[in-house]
């Protein structure tokens, strides 16, 4: 059976439909559909409903979770270095002949319909790197793999900071960070990498960032200095949180967004119209089906049975969860602002399409405990 096309056993992969993951999937769809009826929310006031095409998205990245699920996902493990080297000659395409959009050349696509090849570039890093430190047969990790993890990482994220999306960028540390930990790391190297992250964090500050990066930064540590510039959006945001209270103020009732109060509401902001909307009981609903997503999946990499499905799990679990934990941090206002946007609930074809492959993928690894592919 060749490489390309070696999928799930010719046997089925799961026994049946019971021993499938149910509350996985159930959780996804769910999340998809709460954000398809927030991003219609969001964007009923403006110009354009994004409704209709995230409808499409989230259509498609079910069907795209079926078809991942079925597939063996030993077949990405095997063009692990293939499919890398493909993610990141896309990041360099980006940067030729991209789409600029908030700021950031990003996108490459033709007319509304576009692909955000950072979000393919940290599946294929993923896949690469726990491929990499699967190999690995000792109990910790040294300096040497450790240096390899780091380089494989850092091409990927120096050519997305390049467009400039800093946000993207920083959500390949949590990718590599968790691998790192579950393959292995001694303490007094985690601290001298803290130490080396800081110290790079400074350059950065002085050095790397734009002047309206620095301002995102200043602003978050005191967003009202400037409250009609630079500290408008999280206010807003912080508004629309606190007004939906308890029980909130029903679906599309939400002043902030229906009178186009707060910006980027249906993308980076769409947790912001959620709360205001159906207030503090919205948001515990939507936090619950976060956590089952994320202990689910954890529990599959328990039961894992190679190294390298249990390494591949955790790093697309520390990337999911960071997204989920930034983006609601951000828009209470105990983080910068930066372009993280939600998993399933932010409008975005590319990012809800990744988050269905990722749990097709996560799925498949389930199945192969059943049998000896």
């Amino acid at each position: 059976m060749t490489t390309a096309l070696r999928v799930a056993d010719e046997r089925p992969a799961f026994r049946n439909l019971s021993g499938m993951d149910w509350s996985l999937v159930v959780a996804s769809l769910l999340l998809a559909a709460i954000g398809t009826a927030t991003v219609h929310s969001a964007s009923s006031a403006m110009s354009f409903d994004y409704m209709p095409r995230q409808a499409l998205w989230v259509g498609l990245g079910a069907l795209l979770m079926v078809v991942a699920g079925a597939f063996n996902y030993k077949a990405l493990v095997d063009l692990a270095v293939a499919g890398y080297v493909g993610g990141v000659a896309l990041l360099v395409a980006v940067l030729i002949i991209g789409r600029v959009g908030g700021g950031a050349r990003s996108w490459i696509g033709y007319g509304a319909f576009g692909l955000q090849p950072a979000e393919v570039a940290k599946l294929t890093t993923a896949v690469l790197l726990a491929t990499y430190l699967a190999g690995v047969n000792r109990a910790h990790v040294g300096l040497k793999e450790i240096g390899v993890a780091a380089l494989l990482t850092g091409l990927p994220m120096a050519l997305i900071a390049l467009q400039p999306d800093l946000g993207s960028a920083a959500m390949f540390v949590p990718l590599v960070g968790g691998m790192l930990l579950v393959a292995g790391v001694r303490w007094r190297v985690i601290v001298s990498g803290l130490l080396i992250v800081l110290a790079l964090a400074g350059a950065l500050w002085f050095f790397g960032l734009h002047d309206y990066q620095r301002q995102r930064v200043q602003t978050f540590l005191n967003p009202a200095a400037d409250p009609l510039g630079a500290g408008y959006q999280v206010q807003q945001s912080k508004i629309a949180v606190g007004s939906g209270e308890l029980t909130g103020k029903g679906y599309m009732q939400g002043s902030q967004s229906q009178l186009r109060f707060l910006p980027a509401r249906h993308t980076d902001f769409v947790f912001a119209v959620l709360a205001e909307e159906w207030g503090f009981l919205g948001v515990i609903v939507v936090l619950i089906l976060y956590a089952v997503w994320i202990l689910n999946a954890l529990r599959i990499a328990q039961r894992a049975r190679e190294r390298v499905a249990v390494l591949l799990i955790t790093g697309l679990v520390s990337l999911f969860s960071f997204h989920v934990l930034y983006n609601t941090a951000m828009v209470v206002g105990f983080l910068p602002i930066t372009g993280i946007p939600l998993p399933f609930l932010s409008y975005g074809g590319s990012f809800t399409l990744v988050n269905f492959f990722i749990t097709g993928l996560i799925l498949s690894i389930d199945a192969r405990r059943y049998v000896n592919a």
